[in-house]
């Protein structure tokens, strides 16, 4: 799903995008489960707020939910392309 920016700023500040790494992990096992072999993805944005201070925003996905991700951002991409 793709916000306009109009309905970003007007929920929060605008954030300038600055730097995308993406590390692919399995999951052997947890606490609760003994085999999981769960394969995810580990995205790290680096983002720059109004001020310029730079934060890393993590979050993790599972292969289809990154496949769908990359997609999207390529469609991003070819849009900025445009402009």
């Amino acid at each position: 799903m793709f916000v306009s920016h109009l309905d970003v700023s007007s929920r929060c500040p605008l954030l300038s995008f600055v730097d995308i790494k993406w590390k692919l992990g399995v999951a052997m096992s947890s606490d609760t489960c003994r085999s999981l072999k769960y394969p995810y993805v580990t995205v790290t944005l680096k983002v720059a707020d109004p001020s310029g201070q730079i934060t890393d925003k993590s979050f993790e996905m599972t292969i289809p939910q990154f496949k769908n991700f990359f997609r999207q951002f390529k469609e991003m991409a070819a849009v900025l392309e445009t402009v």
